[in-house]
């Protein structure tokens, strides 16, 4: 098993040394641009004052994205499923039509 790495991160100008495997690099990273990113459009837009709370705003803003693409996916896979079990169906149909008129 491979030992994790810490690696710094900076968000809103703090820096954090944050325990994380090899692999997973890259993705820490990338979140916390993303986060940081996120945090300071909060703060840049002058509305919520205090660390604490642009940090809870942008978890919060996070976690509504992440639900609504959530959402999104399950939609299409529903839409999915149920093309899928319509072209059964239709299968169905067809391959019993043939063997009826094969019969015949």
């Amino acid at each position: 098993m491979t030992q994790p790495d810490t690696v710094t991160v900076h968000i809103m100008d703090k820096e954090y040394c944050i325990a994380c495997p090899p692999a997973e690099r890259s993705n820490l990273e990338n979140a916390a641009r993303y986060l940081d990113g996120k945090m300071r459009g909060i703060r840049s837009s002058g509305k919520v004052i205090g660390a604490d709370r642009v940090a809870v705003m942008a978890a919060l803003n996070i976690a509504h994205e992440l639900l609504q693409k959530q959402q999104h996916q399950d939609a299409e896979a529903s839409n999915a499923r149920d093309q899928v079990r319509n072209l059964l169906e239709r299968v169905d149909s067809a391959l019993a039509a043939d063997q009826n008129s094969a019969g015949n």
